[in-house]
């Protein structure tokens, strides 16, 4: 770190992270937090500004600064895309809960949190691959793989997702022990909520045809290989490279709905709610504090509609 970046570094940072910590948020959290903070340092840096002497107008300036093409990313890279609304009201957000941390503990802020206003999002028709689509998908790791046990692996990966409509990031970190004979599987998810998701039949045949093929007493449910079939005995499988290889198989397959692993939760979601699944049952398995959120998270798929449409619209003929 250069003279120069030091003197930007904001007071209390590593104290606030600490608080963070002791206080039982998770390491994802903790990472995200860092790493919004590490852009609004950047932006520091880059203007010249004194955190002292920040004003609303920064505020308003930091806000264009993450919304430019040409901005710094967390791993030092140049961006070249601008920041979905979602996202920059997270960094946002993030600077909030750093300047409440500060006048909790007595530091004078020249900003007060409520003076850091987020921004408008975009409303979109929300994309809900039609089932058909996301079979497709969670079957194109037995077509598309020419190594057997990568094949079997991310077959698994992608029929426990859908299965259970748990998050990437929970999926990541499964250990076989989390499982029960029953295929019930113990969840420890966001925000410290602990909650049970349920395999099928189907999702349950698969994953034993992985953990066969595998053939090690590994604890981690999902490893990473090197090499032709050596598995990695402490490592667990990266999100990331799931989530590229759903990119992967999507473009080959031709679908032209973008996917991701998300997207098979909110299918998870969507097709439960079509086969007439409680709401409030939807949300425990979702794992979400909050009714309003799974309303908002369960979309009717576009053949759902039309058909709705069709059925009961008063002046069809």
């Amino acid at each position: 770190m250069t003279e120069s970046k030091k003197q930007f570094i904001l007071p209390l940072f590593d104290e606030f992270l600490l608080y963070l910590q002791t206080n039982n948020y998770s390491q994802e959290t903790l990472y995200s937090y860092e790493r919004d903070l590490k852009v609004f340092e950047d932006f520091l840096q880059d203007s010249g500004f004194k955190f002292e002497n920040l004003t609303r107008q920064s505020i308003e300036l930091y806000k264009a600064y993450l919304n430019s093409i040409d901005r710094e990313t967390p791993a030092g890279k140049i961006a070249q895309e601008h920041l979905r609304s979602f996202s920059l009201n997270r960094m946002l957000s993030s600077l909030r809960s750093y300047t409440r941390y500060l006048i909790d503990m007595d530091y004078k802020t020249p900003i007060v949190p409520q003076n850091i206003k987020l921004v408008r999002t975009e409303r979109r028709h929300p994309k809900v691959p039609e089932l058909q689509e996301l079979i497709r998908l969670i079957e194109s790791p037995s077509e598309l793989e020419k190594n057997l046990l990568v094949a079997k692996r991310n077959r698994a990966m992608l029929e426990v997702l859908f299965s259970t409509g748990m998050r990437i990031s929970e999926l990541a970190k499964l250990q076989r022990s989390q499982i029960d004979h029953t295929g019930r599987i113990f969840i420890m998810g966001k925000g410290k909520k602990e909650r049970f998701v349920y395999l099928t039949e189907r999702a349950i045949k698969y994953l034993q045809e992985y953990l066969k093929a595998r053939n090690d007493p590994f604890r981690a449910l999902f490893v990473p290989y090197r090499g032709k079939n050596s598995a990695s005995k402490t490592k667990y499988i990266s999100p990331n490279y799931l989530q590229e290889k759903i990119k992967e198989y999507r473009e080959i397959l031709g679908i032209n709905i973008p996917l991701s692993a998300h997207s098979l939760r909110h299918g998870f979601a969507t097709y439960l709610a079509e086969q007439g699944a409680n709401p409030a049952a939807i949300q425990t398995l979702l794992g979400h504090e909050s009714l309003a959120t799974t309303t908002r998270y369960v979309h009717t798929s576009d053949k759902y509609a039309q058909t709705t449409h069709k059925r009961f619209h008063p002046l069809q003929k």
